[in-house]
């Protein structure tokens, strides 16, 4: 296992962002297999591949596909949740900018599949240089005939797709507040099932909807091109095919990477160009909610779902952060918690006062006021927020800070009795408190 190109291969091919380029490379090409063939046999070949959602969770994509009613009565949704706001991921970023068609014909496969004649992609605000180049993808496909009416010359098989950009809310990455967000509501969480239906059964304006991330739509093109088995016979027994991972911090060649699933986690630092400015220290594997590892035990970790989870962390979004031994993981934690602090909606207590909380002790530790009792008082709170919170983000904002006391609780406690660093002058210094509206609560 290791580096596998496949949703990366024509990345680099001059022009490949135009709809020429990209069928002179076998683009369209599943949408046109698709276009011929029966929604259920579209449906399991998706299945056979074993293609699970690439924005996280690691949900099999065609359950979720399969779940979709199969009358028309209501409008079908496709919808592209492309608001990535996860701390240290880039590589939807990167797809849509550079592949933009690869993913605009996944979501018409699926279009096709599940009978919708409409599709969203949802792009985070800030990445306006990559909605412009899905734009302009888009009018490229509207012109040879693959969106709009009739598309590939099949009659009354249509797909109209259109962009909506966010406004920068990290809780819109959730998919009830995509949604939500979408319709012109505030960016909110929705009740989840069993309390609620799922959005496959009523999802935007109460019709059944499909939502996955930019990653997974772009697989589908090669899954129907090349079939399903193709795709299953790469990674392991119950993670196929290839992840994208962003890796980034203390590595000599901070990049987008493709490699197969179960690939070692340290091989794909080594394709980084290794570790730089000092030993490793610890690596965050999926994106800044999941959980850290340290550097002695990161050598049996394999990047797939099951054996991340076995290691007491998650794949999560691809987002591999790695860390040298000038780290100090009190205040990469302070610096954590501030963002989860400033991105919660506010909809439920959990996380409007966890999450503060959280930040205010953090920040009075690594400002030298950290007092007895504050690393069992984090960890209160941590309990109170996980797994109580309307959405994911109480989790992902109590996970990385119960992990880093779990591994390093060794630094909290000098912090707080002796107010400075452990690692010294060279660690990463804190950030600057100016005007910072989070310092105005109440303190605990």
């Amino acid at each position: 296992m290791g580096e596998l190109k496949l949703l990366l291969k024509h990345v680099d091919e001059p022009g490949i962002e135009n709809l020429d380029t990209y069928e002179k490379l076998g683009g369209y090409a599943g949408l046109k297999k698709a276009v011929g063939m029966e929604r259920q046999a579209i449906i399991d070949e998706v299945k056979a591949s074993g293609l699970r959602g690439r924005g996280g969770a690691g949900f099999p994509t065609w359950i979720k596909w399969n779940g979709i009613p199969k009358d028309t009565s209501k409008p079908h949704y496709i919808i592209n949740n492309a608001d990535e706001g996860e701390p240290g991921t880039f590589k939807d970023r990167e797809l849509l900018l550079k592949l933009p068609h690869m993913v605009i014909e996944g979501m018409i496969i699926a279009g096709v599949a599940l009978q919708a004649e409409v599709g969203y992609v949802y792009i985070r605000g800030e990445f306006v240089e990559s909605a412009q180049a899905t734009r302009k993808a888009i009018d490229q496909a509207y012109k040879k005939g693959y969106l709009g009416k009739n598309i590939c010359g099949k009659q009354g098989l249509n797909f109209e797709l259109y962009i909506h950009m966010g406004a920068g809310s990290y809780e819109c990455g959730e998919e009830s507040a995509l949604m939500s967000s979408l319709m012109g509501e505030r960016g909110q969480p929705r009740l989840k099932f069993p309390h609620a239906p799922l959005p496959v059964i009523e999802g935007v304006w109460k019709c059944p909807t499909l939502i996955n991330n930019t990653e997974t739509y772009a697989a589908v093109p090669h899954i129907l091109a090349n079939g399903g088995a193709w795709y299953g016979a790469m990674g392991t027994e119950r993670s196929k095919g290839t992840k994208l991972f962003s890796v980034s911090g203390h590595v000599a060649r901070p990049a987008n990477y493709e490699v197969e699933m179960g690939t070692p986690l340290l091989q794909l630092v080594e394709l980084a160009g290794g570790v730089t400015g000092g030993a490793l220290k610890a690596i965050i594997p999926g994106g800044s909610s999941v959980q850290i590892v340290p550097a002695d035990q990161v050598a049996g970790v394999n990047l797939d779902y099951e054996s991340c989870s076995a290691a007491g962390t998650l794949l999560g979004s691809g987002g591999c952060m790695v860390f040298n031994e000038n780290t100090d993981i009190v205040i990469l934690m302070k610096r954590t918690a501030e963002f989860y602090a400033h991105e919660s909606c506010g909809k439920c207590t959990p996380c409007r006062e966890g999450t503060r909380w959280i930040y205010k002790i953090m920040e009075r530790i690594v400002s030298g006021g950290g007092q007895k009792g504050d690393v069992e008082l984090l960890l209160n709170i941590c309990a109170n927020i996980d797994g109580r919170s309307y959405c994911a983000l109480g989790d992902a904002a109590a996970w990385p800070i119960v992990a880093s006391i779990k591994h390093y609780r060794h630094e909290y406690d000098y912090w707080i009795e002796h107010k400075k660093s452990p690692v010294g002058p060279n660690c990463i210094p804190p950030v600057p408190e100016v005007m910072n509206p989070l310092l105005t609560l109440t303190p605990v």
